[in-house]
């Protein structure tokens, strides 16, 4: 993993991005805001009140030094956040509501994202993702062209690494949903100096079987090259044949992808997340993320199980989205 996180680092380094953190009094947050400060890859921000944050950091012996601390009750730019979210929420709330949502951490932070005053939000350790993502869908909302964001792992073992898509927020895509699900995971993938070459999985290759299931995943492929000519993508493939040589060259001896896949795209969130856990617990690899794709601005969503390092590691991910 140092190879990987290491890369991460030089690319975000000396470029002044600041990264919202919303659970200013989590211990795993402040252990790793404070480590981010101080080796200066970023400038940390974090959201609460500024006496409790230092009280509880002090307690841990933790240094906040190159850590600044936001709070929605006496931040001095509020009204400006509250102008621009009745703005973009479109008359969906008053400016006396819009007073009282960005009391909340994680609107507050995604609000400071929003207007450019962060480059990018880390939250979850102690909220759900629907806690996280839903400020992000209503205020940063999806890129042009793009109807719904989807979260992927980038699978880490040695000096092999993947990417599986979606495994977190979609639970039944549609064939656009796949289609726009794979291009952003070329782009991920890109980010993370791994050339796409990207399977469409189904539990049948080129037709081997035939069904609505098969059938949706087999147009989002067309839906896919259409829009992306350039990348290297095909399907619909069972796994053994996007990842084993030998397979493929029975099984789809016509494909680009001659077994050699590392983006896999997997049909439904179903499929995804069993694919992910069974990778890392059977097959040792590390699952970094979810990572959030498709959104205008970086969020990205913290497992409530996660420690200190798994912050770190996510806060550099969004901070090299940001770029």
């Amino acid at each position: 993993m140092p190879d990987l996180f290491e890369g991460l680092k030089q690319k975000v380094a000396d470029k002044d991005i600041r990264i919202v953190f919303p659970e200013g009094l989590d211990e795993r947050i402040l252990t790793a805001v404070s480590r981010l400060g101080n080796e200066k890859v970023m400038v940390p921000i974090i959201v609460g009140n500024q006496q409790e944050i230092m009280d509880k950091a002090n307690g841990l012996g933790i240094s906040l030094d190159n850590v600044e601390v936001y709070d929605p009750h006496t931040y001095e730019g509020m009204e400006e956040l509250v102008t621009a979210f009745v703005e973009r929420r479109k008359g969906k709330v008053s400016v006396e509501e819009a007073h009282k949502i960005l009391l909340d951490e994680n609107y507050f932070g995604t609000m400071l994202v929003y207007t450019k005053r962060a480059q990018g939000l880390v939250s979850g350790a102690a909220h759900s993702t629907a806690d996280t993502v839903r400020p992000a869908l209503q205020i940063i909302k999806t890129k042009e062209g793009i109807k719904k964001t989807s979260g992927v792992f980038i699978m880490v073992r040695g000096e092999e690494k993947y990417v599986f898509a979606d495994c977190a927020i979609n639970i039944s895509p549609d064939s656009q949903d796949l289609a726009e699900i794979a291009i952003e995971s070329a782009n991920t993938a890109q980010m993370f100096d791994i050339d796409p070459r990207i399977a469409m999985l189904s539990f049948s290759t080129k037709g081997s079987a035939k069904s609505p299931e098969t059938d949706r995943v087999v147009e989002a492929v067309k839906i896919a090259t259409e829009a992306r000519p350039d990348l290297v993508l095909d399907g619909e493939f069972q796994f053994d044949a996007a990842f084993v040589p030998s397979v493929a060259e029975k099984k789809a001896p016509d494909s680009v992808i001659k077994g050699d896949a590392n983006v896999f795209v997997f049909p439904s969130l179903e499929a995804g997340n069993i694919g992910y856990k069974i990778a890392q617990r059977l097959g040792q690899f590390e699952a970094v993320g979810p990572i959030l794709q498709g959104l205008n601005q970086p969020v990205n969503d913290l497992s409530r199980g996660c420690n200190a390092e798994d912050v770190y590691k996510l806060a550099l991910i969004t901070a090299a989205q940001s770029l």
